[in-house]
This record gives C-alpha cells, sequence and structure tokens, in this order.
C-alpha cells in the first residue's frame, strides 16, 4: 500500500504524523503547567498533596509523547535531528534536564526522609514547567524565524554562533511563542484541577486564575501570529528547490490552503470557548474543549511551516542550508517501512484514551489522599 505513494507524498505523511505528535505534546504540558501553579492553587499541605496526585497521574504522558515526537522527527526527518539537537544542544540538553527533574520530583517527593524535602522536589517541578514549556515554545519559534547553521553537501551540518541554541530565546519573536506557550500551559493546567479535583477551594482559586493566566495568553499568542503573517517567510522554488524570502509567505499559506485557515480559526476559537465557558458557567468540562483546540491550532501552525513549497527548518546563516520536508527525510524505503508501523497508532490512542478514563474516573478529593490503597506522589 504505502509502496504506491510517491516520496513526496511519504515526506508529507510523516510531516502531518509528526505535526501531530507535536500538537498532543503542546497539549499534554498541562502537567507542566499544572506545576508552575502548585503553591498558587494549593494553600494547604493537603492541598498541595491533591494537585500534585491529579498531575502525577498524566506526567508520564508527557514525557512519553516527547520521547515518541523525538524518535519520529529523527526517523523521518534525520537531518533536521542532527541539524537541531546536534548544533542546538544547549536549548535540547536543559530541556531534557529540566525534564528528569520531573521525573526526580515526582519520585521522591513523598518518600520518607528524602534528601531535598517535598519543597525541594516541589521546586524541581516548578522549574520544569517555567523552563520546558517556554524552551520548547522558542524552539517550536524557530520554525518560522531561522536558526543559525549550514549545511554542506554531504549533508554535515554546522552552528554558526556559539550559543548553541540559546541565542532562540533571545529573539523576541520567538519569546512570544515561548511565553504563550507557558501561559497556554497553565490556562489548561487550570482547567485540569477544575475538571479532576473535588474541592471547593481549589475549584475557586482555579477560576479565579484562569482569568489571569488567560489574558497574557492570548497577548502573547496574538503578538506571534500577526507578526507571523506580516513577516518575510522562507520559501522553496518548486523548480529548483532554490530557497527564496517571500513577503507575507505565511499569510499565503493560510489563503491557498483554505482547509488549514478552517483548521486554524475552529482550534483558536475552542480553545477560547474552553477559556470562556469555564469562567462564566463553572464549567468542569473546558479541559476538552481548550484541549482539542490546542491540538488543532498547533497542528495547523507546524502544518503552515512544512507545507506549500516551505522551509520548515530556515537557515539564517546560509539560506540554501534551509531545511524542508523533501531535503530533510529519509529514504523512500525507510519511510514506507516506518508508514505500516504508523498503523498502530489508533491503537495506541484508543488506549491512551481507556486508561485515562479509568484513571480519572473519581475526582481527587482528600480523603482520597489520606488512603493507604493508593501511591500517593
Amino acid at each position: 500500500m504505502f509502496e504506491t505513494l510517491s516520496h513526496l507524498a511519504l515526506q508529507q505523511y510523516w510531516w502531518v504524523l509528526v505535526s501531530l505528535l507535536g500538537a498532543i505534546l503542546v497539549f499534554l504540558m498541562f502537567v507542566q503547567g499544572g506545576q508552575t501553579l502548585i503553591n498558587t492553587i494549593g494553600k494547604s499541605d493537603v492541598e498541595r498533596t491533591m494537585i500534585i496526585n491529579t498531575l502525577g497521574r498524566k506526567w508520564e504522558f508527557t514525557f512519553t509523547t516527547l520521547v515518541t515526537f523525538g524518535g519520529a522527527f529523527f526517523a523521518s526527518f534525520p537531518l533536521f535531528y542532527s541539524t537541531s539537537f546536534g548544533g542546538a544542544y544547549w536549548v535540547w540538553m536543559i530541556i531534557l534536564f529540566a525534564f528528569v527533574l520531573q521525573a526526580i520530583a515526582y519520585e521522591f517527593r513523598s518518600r520518607p526522609n528524602n534528601v531535598f524535602g517535598s519543597k525541594g522536589y516541589e521546586a524541581f517541578l516548578f522549574i520544569n514547567g517555567l523552563v520546558g514549556t517556554i524552551l520548547i515554545g522558542t524552539a517550536v519559534a524557530t520554525f518560522f524565524t531561522g536558526s543559525s547553521f549550514s549545511v554542506n553537501e554531504m549533508n554535515q551540518s554546522q552552528w554558526e554562533t556559539p550559543f548553541h541554541g540559546l541565542e532562540a530565546a533571545l529573539n523576541f519573536h520567538n519569546l512570544t511563542l515561548g511565553l504563550a506557550v507557558f501561559f497556554l500551559a497553565r490556562v489548561l493546567g487550570l482547567l485540569y484541577f477544575m475538571n479532576s479535583i473535588e474541592h471547593a477551594d481549589i475549584f475557586s482559586r482555579a477560576k479565579k486564575h484562569l482569568l489571569y493566566n488567560a489574558i497574557p495568553f492570548v497577548v502573547f499568542f496574538l503578538t506571534f501570529v500577526i507578526w507571523l503573517m506580516f513577516r518575510d517567510g522562507f520559501a522553496v522554488n518548486p523548480e529548483t528547490k532554490e530557497i527564496f524570502m517571500e513577503p507575507y509567505k505565511y499569510f499565503t499559506n493560510l489563503i491557498e490552503m483554505p482547509v488549514l485557515l478552517v483548521l486554524f480559526l475552529l482550534g483558536v476559537v475552542a480553545v477560547l470557548y474552553g477559556i470562556i465557558s469555564s469562567l462564566i458557567k463553572d464549567s468542569t468540562k473546558g479541559i476538552w474543549t481548550a484541549g482539542a483546540g490546542t491540538v488543532i491550532t498547533v497542528l495547523s501552525l507546524l502544518l503552515l511551516a512544512g507545507f506549500n513549497n516551505t522551509a520548515f527548518y530556515p537557515s539564517t546563516f546560509d539560506l540554501q542550508s534551509s531545511l524542508t520536508i523533501e531535503n530533510a527525510s529519509s529514504s523512500h524505503f525507510t519511510l514506507t517501512a516506518m508508514s505500516y508501523s504508523s498503523l498502530m497508532i489508533p491503537f495506541v490512542i484508543a488506549y491512551i484514551w481507556y486508561a485515562w478514563r479509568a484513571i480519572n474516573s473519581k475526582k481527587i478529593d482528600e480523603d482520597e489522599m489520606s488512603s493507604d490503597d493508593i501511591h500517593v506522589y
């Protein structure tokens, strides 16, 4: 079946899959967002334990999706993997270190006589929530703003700045997306608290801080998107494969791909509806509407970066070193073999949904935290 597809069709298929994994990852970062709010929403040891436990039941979903996202990118677009992970290694090492801190914190926070005490491990969770969201957001923004690297005729890449990726966080356009992801993660974390914890005070505080975090999220997200629509983009000549700067490239992509435009608008509306319904109606279902909207919106942005003759990982040092889904992908044979394994994805998603429903069949309450029948983080 897949072997009959052209190389370009397989490249497009895998860009959709990788983009979908990236979009799901951004949604699942509600765990990271929630971790930055532990002391804001939880005012007692019991309340903080409830918050950490409702997040602790989901943190492995985020970590697993991050690893799967990286693995899929490595297998399908290895030149991007070697260029970004091998060149901008300081950014990725900091992100990975932040996730290691998260794993340590959930494992040892409630252990008797632990080294750092519960407060120390809660600080680890805050660091993971802050650093992980902002740096992942700024790294994704470089898909549109570019990075300083070069690639020679033997596909050997070299990073052209001594900061190895850290410079991305100093670009204001990149930082607007990083901060948008940070506040979006906090918004989703608050919506998740409202959905999964049975506690009137936590619900009230979460609703109050939902507005405080939704406003900066909207401001930073709109700043990024409006700037993106008016900036020059990295276009690819379909005949010669030459990379050149095209005015309003990403706005043009939306117009020339109306399905993508509709998806993007639907995603944004869904996120806003999830937030507003939770504020006005005291709804506990906002996480699902806003979560689905997050996945659709991020998917649309990533497809915008790679489709319609666009370089998805542009080089600001040497335009012709920019990476596209055509010049950065694996061979036809490799993509074909991987495509058959991708047929298992619906079954994996179904299992995750089943496990999620089973774990969340009952809301967390104070009585459960004192029970000896469950593992408490």
